[in-house]
């Protein structure tokens, strides 16, 4: 798996930002010191960006929040500490709402998120993996609390991604002990709001890239066997069906979907597919 990266911020000095959620090894994310430069973010390893494609006339299959309903305040009640929601929980594959008020309740949100995070291992949160549906993410690539760089994106949105796709070995708290392969682009550019309403510009290559559009799936009600192949998602399909009857053990209800109905297709690569 790639460990390199780079990330660079394109926006005054920012420090809480959103970003997304992985669950990989702690040893491996001790190795991102990149996130821990004064300077901001900015990472001295490839400071080229691969060639980025266009997806402003796309963003109507999911790359954007703009067509997202505005959330109202019920959509933030909350009472910690929060839980992570597993698979096949319809909340995963909900419409997450767009935020336009930035106030203390937000703030407590984040600190919950980022707790939460840091107490199952994490290194990234999406909003409605604690069963809020909005457009919300947390980060920190250490893993560690009090070390690395926590980042908070709201409403983000994909500007450009790369023509070069890079195939990468994923996890997901949801999912919980379960890793497969899943092919997306290398790099992407990502427009968003900080935890105060700000709005900036960021570029992330390889896993910074990839953690991110893991959660911008999440956002989108996208779960990351959906992008996998067949022959990947075969073998973790067993694992799969036993999410889906925990789930119906636990609730009393027939699971909202099941792998064994999935059709067999080509893997979507890219956003929204």
């Amino acid at each position: 798996m790639a460990c390199a990266s780079w990330l660079h911020l394109h926006s005054p000095s920012l420090t809480r930002v959103i970003l997304p959620i992985l669950h990989h090894p702690t040893a491996l994310f001790h190795r991102f010191n990149i996130f821990t430069s004064p300077a901001g973010f900015t990472s001295s390893v490839n400071q080229t960006n691969p060639l980025l494609t266009p997806v402003h006339a796309q963003a109507k299959r999911g790359f954007s929040s703009k067509d997202h309903k505005i959330y109202s305040a019920e959509d933030l009640q909350f009472e910690p500490p929060l839980k992570i929601v597993e698979y096949p929980d319809p909340i995963l594959r909900k419409r997450n709402k767009r935020i336009d008020t930035f106030d203390e309740n937000l703030k407590k949100l984040v600190d919950e998120m980022f707790d939460v995070m840091y107490k199952t291992d994490g290194i990234g949160l999406s909003a409605p993996q604690v069963g809020i549906n909005v457009q919300l993410m947390v980060f920190n690539p250490v893993g560690e609390r009090g070390e690395g760089q926590e980042i908070v994106l709201v409403n983000p949105r994909v500007a450009k991604y790369s023509k070069k796709m890079v195939l990468f070995n994923e996890g997901c708290l949801s999912f919980p002990r379960i890793y497969a392969d899943v092919q997306r682009p290398e790099s992407v550019k990502i427009d968003a709001q900080d935890i105060s309403g700000a709005r900036f510009t960021i570029d992330l290559s390889e896993l910074p890239a990839r953690v991110f559009q893991h959660e911008f799936d999440h956002l989108q009600g996208i779960l990351f066997f959906d992008k996998m192949t067949d022959e990947v998602l075969d073998g973790i399909r067993k694992q799969l069906e036993e999410l889906e009857k925990k789930y119906e053990n636990k609730t009393g209800l027939p699971s909202p979907e099941k792998v064994e109905t999935r059709k067999r297709k080509k893997a979507g690569v890219g956003f929204g597919k």
